[in-house]
């Protein structure tokens, strides 16, 4: 309860309740929604900071047409995160490719690389593991792995 004092004089005080809840705010994208079983996490090790703003994009081979297929495209958030990589979709078997756009990340950073982007390829064979592909990064070298 706050009670505000009546500071003109003319004898009213009001009192009211006041609810603040604090938490993280969900993307709107993933408002509501349970949590991705595939997840990417970027890091720039030249600097030692979250890869804040680089461009990717998941694409899953169609094996009957021999293609890929766009999924999603997302920008990593603050801590070089990308939610929402499916929007809500189920994670399916197949073989997928996640895309980072490292060259116009470097380029923002006021660094020369020599990759101009880097692709993932990977395969998911049970959809309900969970899938997390982080990618450490520099202006001439990357290394991915298998996370949890």
């Amino acid at each position: 309860m706050i009670r505000v004092a009546d500071m003109g004089g003319r004898g009213h005080a009001i009192t009211c309740k006041v609810v603040i809840t604090v938490g993280k705010a969900e993307p709107p994208e993933m408002a509501g929604s349970v949590p991705s079983l595939l997840s990417t996490h970027v890091l720039n090790t030249v600097e030692g900071i979250p890869a804040k703003g680089l461009t990717l994009t998941l694409s899953k081979f169609n094996a009957r047409e021999a293609k890929w297929e766009h999924v999603s495209r997302s920008i990593t958030d603050e801590d070089g995160r990308s939610p929402g990589l499916l929007r809500g979709e189920p994670l399916t078997a197949g073989t997928f490719q996640l895309r980072f756009d490292t060259g116009d990340y470097w380029k923002q950073q006021k660094h020369e690389t020599f990759y101009p982007y880097v692709e993932v390829v990977f395969t998911i064979i049970d959809p309900k593991q969970k899938y997390h592909v982080p990618l450490l990064i520099t202006p001439f070298s990357y290394s991915t792995y298998r996370g949890s």
